[in-house]
């Protein structure tokens, strides 16, 4: 990478030099849970962790970040592990590209840091289904986070295999784990012990041997719940630091104290009227409240990065509630990998607790951006022109029991009987446009609560209705967590039931999107591939700035950058410099309601406003 060469990055080198990770050594080390202490190689340690996720964060910028969490004073990284981005289908596993867990977890050792992965297999992180594949809903009455044996043996697969690429890189073998998490804050979820105890063999028979730990939050009733006896508990919090180790005190005593998650920032939903910001004097106060009394740490986020593609998550409390594409989080680098005033505070924090001889660098180096003052978009596509061979099905059904896992599926019908008024959908999950007669009626928002609207009379003896579907996100945290999306049940017009249908499964994969006949783009209203080209003599990192368009997804180079939409509050999507490249660049966007290509730019950083 270019910022390789920065002066900085040769000090950063010579400062980490005094500080090897003895596990590299020859013969391996030891880190052990002893009584109120952590033992790393016998000596008393502390550990200093930050978090950041590699399917977040473009492969060639790991060793950038990476560096950047040493250079703030930590010690070690921790990552979630990903079900559904490595067994994207039952038996096939891909650990492959930005998925190769393992080469990331060699990078960290390589910047002198010390590893806590956390498995899951459940994992929440405003993630889809909080890492939980969507194949497990094809089963529409399996138990999730349970000890049903299909969700179980489901799980065992995965971290047997799972083990096969991380368990050679513990700290025993010489590698740079030293822990890992059972389950994901399971007390807030439910209490079923027996199945903890499956997880937690389930790791034992992967291979991996470091301590386990699990998080949860810091009340007495989700400890009990989510915990196990011979399993280390950890607290997650955003505030009042010594509260909840005080709660974990008096939950189970003689153990060392550690927040599994300290959330130095928040994450943004669709049409949250700001972004998640946080008080950065109050976090590095309690920061140094937890340094200064003992405590180990884990900042939830160190460096939140991007939910490209179709990965961000949702919440569903009153009403559903999908995440934006950014995973910003207001965390110490930003979604561009460049230092904020948070890190310095808290570099300013860690400084004064490192080794005997370890001096932090001066300052990080910072990620370059760039503009593109104008993006030509020449041609375009009708989506409804565009689809690939249909399903007959008596009554819709979801994606998930169609085999699909994300994207947007559109139902079709012809009605005969009723043919105007009440038209309720049970129910479209979670953004869905309808059509008769190839006419634009209404829209279907989930985020509303809407399932119903008024049908006009089209004036045919038979005509056609579409329903077009975008899965916007699966719940990841929560009771809510059985969110299959399309039409997830059956579609009445004045209380009938409306059969016969035709179903066309929009996945947008590679093959999918070549296959599109681009023409000279006009104005016909609709949802719409709009495809063009841009010219840059260099590479440098921008954002999209897609506020003049409406609703949509944005490729580039082939790379799915994720979703945009005008309720904001995001109106910018990151481009990485590693997805560019000098000369020509290829662009498609699928908007929903595109009737005309609109200005479209770069610029150098995220707006927030």
């Amino acid at each position: 990478m270019r910022q390789l060469s920065h002066p900085w990055f040769v000090a950063a080198l010579i400062s980490l030099s005094l500080v090897p990770l003895s596990a590299q050594d020859e013969g391996g080390g030891t880190f052990v849970v002893d009584d109120d202490s952590f033992l790393l190689n016998g000596e008393p340690f502390r550990i200093f962790s930050g978090e950041l996720h590699y399917p977040r964060i473009p492969r060639e910028y790991w060793k950038d970040r990476l560096l950047k969490a040493k250079a703030m004073g930590l010690n070690t990284v921790c990552t979630y592990v990903f079900w559904n981005m490595h067994e994207p289908l039952p038996g096939q596993f891909d650990f492959s590209g930005n998925l190769d867990v393992a080469a990331f977890v060699r990078t960290a050792q390589e910047a002198g840091l010390w590893v806590i992965i956390r498995p899951g297999p459940y994992v929440c992180s405003e993630w889809d289904f909080g890492g939980l594949p969507s194949w497990l809903l094809r089963d529409r009455d399996i138990a999730l986070r349970a000890s049903d044996p299909r969700f179980v043996n489901a799980a065992f697969r995965y971290l047997n295999r799972l083990g096969r690429e991380l368990g050679p890189l513990q700290i025993d073998s010489t590698g740079p784990i030293i822990m890992c998490q059972v389950e994901n804050e399971y007390g807030s979820y439910a209490n079923d012990k027996k199945y903890l105890t499956f997880v937690q063999e389930g790791l034992r028979k992967a291979g991996f041997i470091v301590p386990l730990f699990t998080s949860d939050g810091p009340a007495t009733h989700l400890l009990e719940s989510g915990t196990l006896p011979e399993v280390l508990p950890t607290v997650n919090f955003g505030g009042n630091p010594q509260r909840a180790f005080e709660v974990l005190e008096s939950f189970r005593e003689d153990i060392p104290h550690m927040t599994g998650e300290y959330w130095c920032g928040w994450f943004t939903h669709w049409g949250d009227t700001s972004w998640g910001g946080s008080n950065t004097a109050r976090q590095a106060e309690e920061l140094r409240w937890m340094v200064e009394n003992g405590k180990s740490f884990n900042l939830y986020m160190f460096h939140g990065g991007t939910n490209f593609g179709w990965m961000a998550g949702a919440n569903r409390g009153r009403a559903y509630a999908p995440d934006v594409t950014s995973y910003d989080y207001d965390a110490p680098l930003d979604e561009m990998g460049n230092p904020t005033p948070k890190y310095m505070a808290f570099r300013d924090v860690l400084r004064d607790h490192q080794p005997k001889g370890v001096q932090l660098p001066e300052s990080p180096w910072p990620i370059r951006g760039m503009e593109i003052p104008s993006i030509t978009v020449t041609h375009s596509a009708d989506l409804f022109g565009s689809l690939p061979p249909g399903l007959s099905l008596p009554q819709p059904r979801s994606m998930e029991e169609l085999g699909q896992d994300y994207g947007f599926i559109l139902y079709r019908t012809r009605l005969v009987g009723p043919k105007h008024g009440t038209l309720t959908v049970t129910d479209a999950n979670d953004f869905a446009l309808v059509y008769l007669d190839g006419r634009f009626v209404d829209t279907l928002d989930r985020m509303k609560g809407g399932t119903s609207i008024e049908l006009p009379e089209s004036g045919s003896d038979q005509p056609v209705l579409d329903i077009l579907v975008e899965a916007m996100g699966r719940v990841n945290f929560g009771e809510h967590l059985k969110d299959r999306k399309g039409i997830t049940e059956r579609v009445t017009l004045r209380g009938v039931t409306l059969m016969n249908w035709e179903v066309f499964q929009l996945r947008l994969r590679e093959e999918e999107r070549s296959k599109l006949r681009l023409m000279d783009a006009d104005n016909r209203s609709g949802p719409r591939f709009f495809s063009g080209s841009f010219q840059i003599q260099d590479t440098a990192d921008t954002f999209l700035d897609l506020s003049k368009w409406t609703k949509g997804v944005v490729w580039v180079n082939g790379h799915h950058l994720g979703r945009y939409w005008n309720i904001g509050p995001q109106q910018r999507l990151y481009l990485p410099a590693p997805w560019l490249k000098r000369g020509e660049n290829e662009i498609l966007i699928l908007d929903l309601f595109g009737k005309e290509a609109r200005p479209l730019s770069g610029a150098r950083g995220m707006r927030k406003n």
